[in-house]
């Protein structure tokens, strides 16, 4: 889930670079030092914004570098147990596939993509039911459900974040929509339950 907070924390400015327009020296020091990281709830810092110094900054004796306390706003993503995602396959492997959904990307594991026996065919990366014919590949748009959080804060990339499709509701954005026809075909009496 997305959400925004205000925040407090402390950049280094590099000595070489003291000459420079201070307000956006900054905020790009913001960006670089939070941005892309996980904090200590569990949040991926996605953005900095409104970046203002606060007070003045402070000269180490040794470094030569000012170390600048600041006020900022952080877009921070904070994936949660039973949330449900929307995102695209960018990957598929003999185990699954990868979906990224805002900064993460999570693993769809072969048994928990849909109520089939599945085939994967990992040369023309697709997973295809053998009894329903459908076919997952990279670039499908999917609703998928977190089961599983597990960050890395030293490199968040390497966060692992397990998801399923095997519920109402989830699924590849065309089988939802399948899914959804045939139900009300069967309410009006259109095809036999």
């Amino acid at each position: 889930m997305y959400h925004t907070q205000s925040r407090q924390g402390i950049i280094r400015v590099p000595p070489e670079r003291l000459g420079e327009e201070y307000d956006n020296l900054v905020s790009e020091l913001a960006r670089n030092t939070f941005e892309g990281k996980i904090d200590a709830e569990g949040n991926m810092v996605v953005m900095t914004y409104k970046v203002e110094p606060d007070g003045n900054g402070r000269v180490v004796h040794g470094d030569g570098g000012v170390f600048q306390a600041i006020n900022y706003n952080a877009l921070l993503f904070t994936p949660s147990i039973q949330e449900v995602v929307e995102g695209h396959v960018v990957d598929v492997i003999k185990f699954g596939a990868f979906v990224r959904f805002g900064p993460f990307d999570g693993l769809l594991h072969i048994s928990q993509i849909m109520d089939d026996k599945l085939d994967v065919d990992e040369g023309g990366k697709r997973i295809i039911g053998k009894e329903s014919k459908r076919d997952l590949k990279v670039q499908d748009r999917v609703r998928a459900r977190i089961i599983a959080v597990s960050l890395n804060d030293k490199s968040p990339k390497e966060s692992k974040i397990g998801l399923t499709m095997r519920q109402p509701g989830l699924g590849k954005f065309e089988w939802i929509e399948e899914d959804r026809s045939k139900k009300s075909k069967k309410e009006k009496g259109e095809i036999p339950a």
